[in-house]
């Protein structure tokens, strides 16, 4: 954890790198050398939840990113695959599905960030629908 939680212990940043870093609970206490009540316990705190929420989305977002970056090569990539005659229809196949979905989901997601911002707008009387 890069960036010290206000209120919270030494030893509960050391807890909440481990949450974020480990795939289980169970794994983190492993790594930490305690048991799994204590991190448990440290989760039903608020302070400690919160900051667990945020640690949580932060990753997320530079996850993310990253993905962006490489979105780009990843499409051509698939691009490639589903133009290849020599390739195995199976291969064909699975990569134009993919850049369809991808396609379609990314439309999507754009059409209901537009719904999403004109409801808002709406709400709090700056425009209309």
């Amino acid at each position: 954890m890069a960036v010290a939680q206000p209120n919270l212990t030494a030893r509960q940043e050391r807890a909440l790198a481990a949450l974020v870093a480990q795939p289980t609970i169970a794994a983190a206490a492993k790594v930490l050398a305690v048991g799994e009540t204590t991190l448990y316990r440290y989760m039903r705190d608020a302070q400690f939840s919160d900051a667990l929420k945020r640690a949580r989305r932060d990753a997320v977002l530079q996850l993310t990113a990253r993905l962006q970056a490489g979105a780009s090569g990843m499409a051509g990539v698939l691009q490639t695959i589903a133009e290849d005659a020599t390739a195995p229809a199976s291969a064909r196949v699975s990569a134009a599905r993919s850049v369809i979905d991808y396609t379609l989901k990314a439309v999507e997601l754009e059409d209901l960030s537009a719904r999403i911002e004109a409801l808002e707008k709406l709400t709090t009387g700056k425009g209309n629908l």
